[in-house]
């Protein structure tokens, strides 16, 4: 029997994030299955606007988005609630909406995506009544899985893990060369050993541990005086001046390299550009950050503390560290950046990321999800 599936979302396409990355994956995912069923799937943005949709990942008309006008998307978001047979929710932001559709059609599946911080934490009576009203959550780690039990009782079979997947319209490397573009940008040559991390840099998010790298940056800089760190992220003022503080402390301004924001373009040619990925992050739902890096044949130190471990697939695609382990993060580093990074390398890399986390096992995963089989 066709299937009426109704993708709700806070933003998609007008931001860049980790949420956002996954909520293109998931609409072009359900676009993909809604076609091959000959479903009806239609995805509707609280923030975005119309225009704001990237055609490649769904057509136009399979979406609408209210630019903000929240009172206009709640009350035409119900209507369609009322005729769909299964309705996502992006963020538990949005628990009002589910729990209003379920009661209008208590016939309708109602998921939730749970993804990290945002439900690792108390939550107001609206949202635990919610999560206790909906019929599955989806979580994009094992680690937001466990945390989504621990924190609110919630019952266990219905917490369903699907980790994320490299965006099938990610430009991936084809060969893995410097990009002489960024090294004359940057003022780097083809010697230098170069260490990178993207991720937001927020005064009010301190705990990707971006600050632990410089911290040990001098002591990697007296073993490898070629190291380069390349900090990038958009950052907020507050953010900036506490970075700036921390690098004069350490006595490291020659060696960090904050780039600010980093257009999608060229995010491919920064994960070519450096020798090692580090984000030893203790809070990461999942970290498709680290990902993309491997999907770009770029080794991956992460936290071991968090969804990142997924990510990693428990060390079989990278390394974990203790976020807090300044030594244990320096040696890690210092054993990696010893180790050339060869073709062969890269090249593997890629290939093992792409067998866990493609687009077609996604589809698959999601798929049996809706048609309510054991996921294998």
């Amino acid at each position: 029997m066709p299937k009426n599936v109704t993708l709700f979302t806070l933003q998609t396409f007008s931001t860049t994030g980790g949420i956002q990355k996954m909520t293109r994956t998931l609409a072009h995912a359900l676009q993909h299955i809604a076609s091959h069923n000959n479903w009806q799937f239609k995805l509707w943005s609280a923030y975005d606007a119309d225009e704001d949709l990237m055609p490649q990942y769904l057509p136009k008309e399979n979406f609408r988005g209210f630019n903000a006008k929240r009172f206009s998307f709640i009350i035409k978001a119900l209507k369609i609630a009322a005729v769909s047979d299964v309705l996502i929710i992006s963020h538990i932001n949005m628990s009002i909406i589910g729990l209003m559709a379920k009661l209008i059609n208590p016939k309708c599946q109602v998921w939730l995506i749970a993804h990290g911080i945002e439900v690792w934490r108390p939550l107001s009576v609206i949202k635990k009544l919610f999560l206790n009203r909906c019929n599955k959550i989806i979580c994009v780690s094992n680690f937001t899985r466990q945390e989504m039990i621990r924190w609110h009782s919630i019952n266990a079979d219905k917490c369903l893990v699907l980790n994320n997947s490299v965006d099938s319209f990610m430009k991936l490397p084809l060969t893995f060369a410097r990009p002489q573009k960024l090294l004359y940008r940057y003022q780097l040559t083809k010697d230098n050993l170069i260490l990178f991390t993207l991720t937001r840099l927020a005064a009010t998010e301190q705990y990707k541990g971006y600050e632990q790298v410089i911290k040990i940056l001098h002591k990697l800089k007296a073993k490898l005086p070629s190291v380069k760190y390349i900090l990038s992220g958009p950052y907020d003022d507050v953010e900036e001046d506490r970075l700036k503080q921390l690098i004069a402390k350490y006595q490291v301004q020659d060696q960090v390299i904050l780039t600010g924001f980093i257009d999608e373009n060229e995010l491919t040619d920064h994960f070519l550009l450096a020798d090692l990925f580090v984000l030893p992050s203790k809070k990461e739902g999942f970290g498709i950050v680290f990902i993309e890096a491997l999907a770009c044949g770029l080794p991956v130190i992460c936290g071991n503390v968090d969804g990142s471990l997924d990510a990693i697939r428990n060390g079989e695609l990278g390394e974990a560290v203790n976020p807090d382990d300044l030594t244990q993060l320096e040696n890690t580093l210092e054993k990696h950046l010893k180790t050339p990074l060869t073709l062969q390398m890269r090249q593997n890399l890629q290939q093992q990321c792409l067998q866990y986390f493609n687009e077609d096992q996604y589809i698959r995963k999601l798929q049996q999800l809706l048609n309510n089989e054991p996921a294998c």
